[in-house]
């Protein structure tokens, strides 16, 4: 006895083929393309280790395609195979919903096409063709297993590739045949091992927002979403290569599903409950809902404006819109033929989703979280992707483009000191590093268009932009009636210049559909401190920019972190002596914290303190205008500010504090 199986690298093929190496005896040849003999090889280990070291010397791989005749086998191989096969399994195919209708086609139905020729040209005895309940459509009502062409609707590429594979297995006469036609198969029920997101599991995100949003106690209401079907992979190989192995069922299929009815709400409830979520208490019932007319909320729903926000929704949480048409399941599946073969044996039926969901989720949290995986490490993060920061001959901006590099990033230096420049990427090469430096001064726009123009013809992308550079004026409105150039000049660089780098860069990435841009505020933003009006004006500015154009780019891969970073000790602070005394964090600091924004892309970062700033400002504006000026009565405009030299900045804080105190101003 010998086996032939298509798919045997797949999420259930490796499945059966452990099983069939554990239970069975017999060669087993497996199809492989080139590019995934390395796949095999690694099975192959693994399989050794469970069914014993011998096991390898039970597979035999067999090069070839889906997408040729004859699976791409030469003549001398097909007459190496006949007479030998006893059972065929063709298992590979496309799963996927998402998947174009060409592939969908040519891997779906001129794969089966393709295997049903070879199974007939090796004279297999029997043919074991894994359909889908897919197949089913739209049906309404019961499916039965001897069911099959009963003028049911295929609402997708997916159903009708399923449904035109399976035809071909059917009215082919010259191999004896099973149909197998999986429910919706989730992760092994032992260790939840799945190989990727699908089905299911495009819903764990929302339920991970859901749990960040609300404690795990807060009952929920929702929809009645109908009836699913979800079955374990272990079970699902297991049923499989059980039933085949049975006398006297071919010609037959079987829906190898849970015959107990699954809502889907108990579903997300189940998942919920393992993810520590809130859960839905109650559900208003289909029957209530169903006869309402439909066409005002299917017109709402077409609108520009809904479809835009349905879209921009679903993008965030990573759903794609063709599984949400097919979360319900229209058909219920009859079990008969299948449970009346797998009698007596221990997978008689499915285990309960509740004695394994707990499973599913922690695999899927630990192992294929897409936030957690994308943003495991500084490292997988930045390694071989291009990082523009500005202001990076000093302080921040040196520190953030060392820590890139570091990470494997390649930063591009952007100052206007090219000497500068030119140390920092030294020390960068001579770390291991890439850099590159761009002369160019932010306040300048024609300077910018330049450097644009260098950037982009030297590099294909600049994956992420820091805007970093910037400018500090702390002066009061009394000494500025006559300054108004203060003003133009922090709007100039902080503003204009970060917006003409953004607007130039986001073509290309959106184009590219990704992206990051992080800009760095002040806290000063949160918090409003007196003699600041040009800076945090600026700052203010650009946030606002950004909050904006964020919810116009977000579709398109493309996103934002605004950073209210604290007072830094950096030459930018040093002209004002005062802020000697004042708690300031290192420009190593801030780098850190802008390598985290590069890293999990938050929409925002900043300190307790700002976020307190921004409540109390909130709740009672007068009151702080009030605190705050108190603060502008103790602490005085700079010498610089004023024109003078800095001897009065240099008296400490405990000295502003004490003459304070004696003027009965407390603290």
């Amino acid at each position: 006895m010998a086996y032939f199986v298509t798919g045997a690298t797949g999420f259930i093929g490796k499945r059966l083929v452990e099983l069939l190496l554990e239970k069975r005896q017999g060669k087993i040849y497996v199809l492989v393309r080139e590019n995934s003999r390395a796949r095999l090889d690694d099975l192959v280990e693994r399989w050794s280790i469970v069914a014993g070291a011998s096991a390898a010397n039970r597979i035999e791989p067999v090069v070839g395609d889906l997408r040729r005749p004859l699976l791409g086998l030469e003549s001398e191989q097909v007459q190496e195979l006949r007479g030998k096969v006893t059972h065929f399994f063709h298992l590979a195919a496309v799963y996927d919903m998402t998947a174009p209708a060409e592939r969908n086609t040519a891997v779906n139905v001129g794969g089966t096409t393709h295997a049903v020729e070879l199974a007939r040209a090796v004279d297999a005895k029997h043919l074991h063709h894994v359909s889908s309940i897919a197949v089913a459509g739209e049906y309404r009502g019961l499916f039965e297993e001897d069911m099959f062409d009963e003028g049911q609707r295929l609402p997708s590429p997916y159903h009708l590739t399923k449904f035109e594979s399976e035809r071909i297995v059917r009215e082919q006469p010259y191999v004896p045949w099973r149909v197998y036609r999986p429910g919706i198969v989730v992760g092994d029920s032992k260790t939840g091992e799945m190989d990727k997101v699908d089905g299911p599991y495009y819903f764990f995100k929302a339920i991970q927002r859901l749990r960040q949003l609300l404690p795990e106690w807060v009952p929920l209401v929702g929809l009645d979403l109908g009836y699913t079907n979800v079955v374990p992979v272990d079970w699902v190989a297991g049923a499989l290569e059980h039933i085949a192995h049975e006398p006297d069922l071919d010609g037959g299929a079987f829906h190898l599903t849970d015959p107990r009815p699954q809502r889907v709400e108990e579903l997300i409830n189940e998942l919920a409950t393992a993810a520590h979520a809130p859960r839905f208490a109650l559900s208003i019932d289909k029957r209530l809902t169903d006869p309402l007319p439909k066409w005002p909320l299917a017109l709402t729903a077409r609108l520009p404006p809904w479809r835009q926000l349905r879209k921009l929704a679903l993008r965030e949480l990573g759903i794609p819109e063709q599984v949400v048409a097919h979360v319900e399941l229209v058909p219920r599946f009859d079990t008969r033929e299948a449970s009346s073969a797998l009698a007596g044996s221990p997978l008689e039926q499915p285990p309960p989703l509740h004695d394994y969901a707990s499973r599913l989720w922690d695999y899927w949290e630990r192992e294929m979280d897409p936030d957690l995986r994308r943003g495991r490490t500084l490292k997988e993060a930045l390694e071989g992707r291009t990082v523009m920061i500005t202001g990076a001959s000093s302080g921040i901006g040196r520190s953030t483009a060392t820590k890139v590099a570091a990470a494997g990033g390649i930063p591009l230096l952007v100052a206007r000191n090219v000497e500068k420049l030119e140390e920092v990427r030294a020390e960068i090469v001579a770390g291991g590093g890439t850099a590159y430096v761009y002369a160019a001064d932010i306040s300048d726009m024609e300077s910018i268009e330049r450097l644009l123009e260098r950037v982009l013809a030297d590099h294909r992308n600049v994956d992420m932009l820091v805007n970093n550079a910037g400018r500090s004026i702390r002066r009061s409105i009394a000494l500025s009636y006559d300054r108004f150039h203060d003003f133009e000049r922090t709007m100039q660089l902080n503003y204009f210049g970060a917006v003409k780098l953004i607007i130039g860069l986001l073509p290309r990435m959106r184009e590219r559909g990704s992206g990051h841009i992080v800009n760095i505020s002040s806290i000063g933003v949160q918090t409003n401190p007196p003699r600041f009006s040009a800076y945090v004006a600026s700052k203010a500015a650009l946030d606002a920019f950004t909050r904006v154009v964020a919810s116009e780019v977000i579709g398109d891969g493309v996103t934002f972190t605004t950073i209210h970073m604290p007072l830094v000790r950096t030459p930018m602070i040093a002209p004002t002596k005062m802020y000697d005394a004042f708690p300031a964090i290192s420009p190593e600091e801030a780098a850190d914290m802008i390598c985290e924004a590069l890293r999990s892309r938050p929409k925002h970062m900043g300190t307790r303190l700002g976020r307190f700033g921004e409540v109390a400002y909130t709740l009672s504006p007068s009151a702080v205008d009030r605190l705050l000026h108190l603060a502008y009565r103790v602490f005085p405009d700079s010498a610089a500010s004023k024109g003078q030299p800095d001897v009065e900045e240099r008296a400490s804080f405990e000295q502003i504090a004490m003459a304070t105190l004696t003027r009965g101003v407390h603290w």
